[in-house]
């Protein structure tokens, strides 16, 4: 299984995603239409983007009275049919990450389903801060990473 992985230390801000993902979904570049988003810290230069992180037990599909919601078990992803939709924002109350919302319009929930399998805001990042990959593969990285971390601070304690 795949999942969307996020190196904030390498986020630019640019916001690539942001309108990639827009357009990807309404054919407009409008970044409060994308399902990915960007949170800007100026004063310390940190960019943080968030998405749907596709939970396993998901609290949106718990609480949606309508079935809009549910996971895929095949790919993991939490997929919403907007024709089952009421709009009743259980979901955006629901969610512990903020990942679901209402479009510019506010009419509409929109939140993340992977583009299908290859999300388009990973094919634009040129920082490298997204990936798509195999959960195994982001384990291992996360593994090294620590193990690095580690390595540096028994190195500074020598």
């Amino acid at each position: 299984m795949k999942v969307l992985s996020i190196d904030i230390s390498k986020c630019t801000g640019c916001r690539a995603c942001e309108y990639a993902c827009s357009f990807v979904h309404t054919g407009v570049f409008n970044r409060w239409d994308s399902r990915i988003t960007i949170s800007h810290f100026l004063e310390d230069f940190i960019f943080i983007p968030s998405v749907c992180t596709q939970c396993e037990e998901a609290y949106c599909v718990k609480v949606c009275p309508t079935q809009a919601l549910s996971k895929n078990r095949k790919t993991g992803v939490v997929e919403f049919d907007p024709n089952r939709c009421i709009v009743c924002k259980q979901c955006i109350m629901a969610c512990p990450w903020g990942s679901i919302k209402l479009n510019h319009t506010g009419r509409e929930i929109i939140k993340c389903d992977l583009c299908g399998g290859y999300p388009e805001c990973v094919k634009v990042c040129q920082a490298k801060a997204l990936e798509y990959i195999e959960v195994e593969d982001m384990v291992l990285d996360k593994r090294y990473r620590s193990a690095t971390r580690l390595k540096s601070s028994a190195m500074e304690v020598k």
